[in-house]
């Protein structure tokens, strides 16, 4: 008997459930109230399952989102996750039957691109998936960083207050727009993103530990950062404080408001050691030490992958380093996203136009994401054989096209 792949009906969401929880090495038990609690939320149309014998054995969803892209403008996405496999049935192309059949969902819908949080390396870049922002963790040492112990608050005239769930909830939205409006790489927070982050909806099926939320706010009183931290409790010999510091959210608007709060959890009393969380490859937190080698890299790996649907809107829709004109050969094994473009950028914005010239670069798809959000460079991709430079120095051209002053991150896992 045939697997048939396809999306599901409510009535098959448990068992769905029961099939992603093996997936993830969870124990494979779904209680009818966590079904009931999660498939309101869950998007039942665009949740796509392998069923053997009516057993579900392959799980796979996706949801809208938009993503910030250089310059600040936002394109429609269509985000992937819940993706397994059971372990009985790899190798049998259902995850490529399920992503090919979202895909093009999701082209059709009018999504300009596709997004994932990538468990396993090899996966999807044989679906046209190119990682396109990093990450990396940092563990400070704290007593090693020279910073005052007496510090007592920012010297700009601003302030950092502690505050409640609530006030994140109505302070942290706003903060948030005005955050990815910036930072290209970061995606939309919806209304309930909060709810589960501020644990005014607690899931049956999920512990919650209240943490620990900090606001700064500028001489002008208008809130520039947000801080959302935990901390465990331990104590060496002798009644030592042996804190860790964990921050688990943080954003700013502001350089003043970054210093201000990485200064403020490096101080606060009996913490140690505080854990940055996945954190922009390029974050300042080490330099913003007298000793930035008490910041010492626990984590450094990529995260966001992008997959390109509509390469003229996704390659207008970007701002651009410096004026140029690059002609891209784009494979897509798919069918998608490939073709002949031409991209003209200058300083009044981009146009990108299927085109008839000879191409200056031969790229995939997968390639292509990796170079949109200005993660990777053109010239270390030819230099793997993964770009073909038709034309000399046009890897070049492309760096200083696509390269951006900063690096493309994205805060959220999904």
């Amino acid at each position: 008997m045939s697997v048939d792949v396809r999306t599901i009906t409510e009535s098959e969401f448990t068992d769905w459930l029961r099939a992603l929880a093996t997936g993830f090495l969870r124990p494979p038990v779904v209680r009818e109230d966590e079904a009931a609690e999660r498939l309101p939320h869950m998007g039942l149309p665009r949740i796509r399952g392998a069923f053997d014998d009516g057993r579900c054995v392959a799980t796979y969803r996706s949801f809208a989102q938009e993503l910030t892209v250089p310059g600040g403008g936002k394109v429609p996405a269509s985000a992937v996750s819940n993706v397994t496999v059971s372990p009985t049935h790899r190798r049998r192309g259902l995850l490529s039957r399920m992503m090919d059949a979202d895909l093009a969902a999701a082209k059709e819908r009018g999504d300009v691109l596709s997004t994932l949080i990538a468990a396993e390396y090899r996966i999807y870049g044989r679906h046209g998936f190119g990682p396109a922002a990093s990450i990396t963790e940092w563990e400070v040492d704290v007593p090693r960083a020279g910073l005052d112990a007496r510090w007592a608050g920012p010297g700009d005239g601003g302030r950092i207050d502690l505050v409640d769930g609530a006030d994140v909830r109505k302070l942290g939205p706003e903060l948030h727009e005005r955050f990815r409006a910036t930072q290209h790489g970061a995606v939309d927070r919806d209304e309930r993103w909060w709810q589960l982050g501020t644990g005014q909806v607690v899931m049956s099926f999920q512990p919650w530990t209240e943490p620990f939320y900090a606001v700064y706010r500028s001489a002008q009183g208008e809130v520039e950062g947000l801080l959302v931290y935990q901390a465990d409790e331990k104590w060496g010999d002798a009644k030592q404080p042996l804190n860790t510091a964990t921050v688990r959210d943080m954003i700013a608007v502001s350089p003043a408001a970054e210093r201000a709060l990485w200064h403020f959890v490096c101080a606060v009393d009996w913490i140690t050691t505080v854990r940055s969380g996945y954190r922009a490859s390029d974050d300042l937190l080490p330099l913003l030490l007298p000793d930035p080698r008490a910041a010492r890299i626990v984590t450094q790996a990529d995260l966001l992958w992008v997959r390109l649907l509509d390469v003229v809107r996704a390659l207008e829709a970007r701002t651009y380093a410096v004026p140029g004109s690059l002609v891209l050969q784009v494979h897509d094994a798919a069918g998608l996203a490939g073709g002949r473009f031409r991209l003209d950028a200058s300083a009044d914005g981009a146009v990108c136009a299927p085109s008839a010239e000879s191409p200056d670069l031969t790229l995939d798809v997968r390639e292509l994401g990796s170079l949109y959000l200005g993660e990777e460079s053109a010239v270390r991709l030819v230099a793997l054989g993964r770009v073909t430079e038709e034309s000399a120095g046009a890897a070049a051209v492309a760096d200083a096209l696509f390269r951006t002053p900063r690096r493309p991150w994205c805060p959220d896992i999904f």
